[in-house]
């Protein structure tokens, strides 16, 4: 039977619906294909689209802040909602770090210090608030926000990490993704077999994803006298957006990352029927 909203359903229940989804395989591809279009999709618009860094950011920032709104007024996670969000950020979190490079002149190193703090105060203050980090709690609007702000600055710090890697250190796309890429199996690796917290290596790959995707991404649209494959920021940005679009569409059919109810919650459900 179909859920039909109640508000007066719906208030307590929003305590027990986590807006996130369960961490799967299908979780990881979105997020590395969303981290790959939020950089060359980016790089389309300011460079090849000729909009400029300033325009670019401004267009983008609005549009996020329109979806985030439609996001925060949900009562559940909806994947095609959640994933543009997710790919939005990306492209956001992109532009910030940018503008910041590009514009003002700030090193990629001090920026790469500047979003780690950030990021940093970022979960301290919302476990000081909360007592968690984990996403599989995220049914409240203040988690809620500060999940989304973490999110932000993960990719921001991703895209300047990612930078410095491979252009300020010299490394070149392919071996900065190789790197982030070992980076993240170290992860699971520590996570598996000597005991780090699931939530500690949830965002610790969650960060490190960021420059993996947005290494791959460079590999594949910059030319090749600068070490790219030469796809070009179009076609890149088109076929991992087409592939983000086929992957929500699958899970939103087959539910397969649906988060999973509380027993209280489920009673409230179901009652409601």
């Amino acid at each position: 039977m179909t859920y039909i909203a109640n508000p007066d359903v719906d208030r307590p229940f929003r305590r027990f619906l986590s807006k996130a989804p369960e961490v799967t395989v299908f979780f990881w591809i979105i997020k590395i294909l969303a981290t790959t279009v939020g950089e060359t999709f980016a790089d389309f618009l300011n460079v090849t689209a000729g909009l400029g860094l300033t325009l670019t950011t401004v267009v983008m920032s609005v549009l996020l802040a329109i979806v985030l709104v439609l996001q925060f007024r949900t009562v559940r996670y909806v994947p095609a909602r959640y994933w543009l969000v997710v790919v939005l950020i990306s492209i956001v979190g992109t532009l910030i770090t940018d503008n910041l490079v590009d514009n003002i002149g700030v090193p990629l190193e001090v920026t790469t210090v500047v979003f780690a703090v950030l990021l940093g105060a970022t979960f301290a203050v919302w476990y000081a608030a909360e007592k968690t980090l984990s996403i599989h709690t995220i049914d409240t609007p203040r988690r809620e926000a500060f999940y989304w702000l973490a999110i932000l600055f993960t990719f921001a710090l991703g895209t300047a990490a990612g930078d410095l890697a491979a252009e300020a250190l010299g490394l070149g796309y392919a071996v900065a993704a190789a790197i982030f890429a070992a980076l993240i199996a170290a992860v699971w690796l520590a996570h598996r077999f000597i005991g780090l917290g699931a939530v500690v290596a949830f965002w610790i790959a969650y960060v490190l994803t960021r420059p993996l995707g947005a290494s791959l991404g460079d590999l594949l649209a910059q030319p090749g006298d600068e070490g790219g494959l030469g796809f070009g920021t179009v076609v890149t940005s088109f076929v991992f957006l087409l592939t983000i679009l086929a992957v929500v569409a699958y899970l939103s059919v087959s539910k397969r990352d649906q988060p999973a109810l509380d027993a209280q919650a489920q009673r409230v459900r179901t009652r409601s029927w």
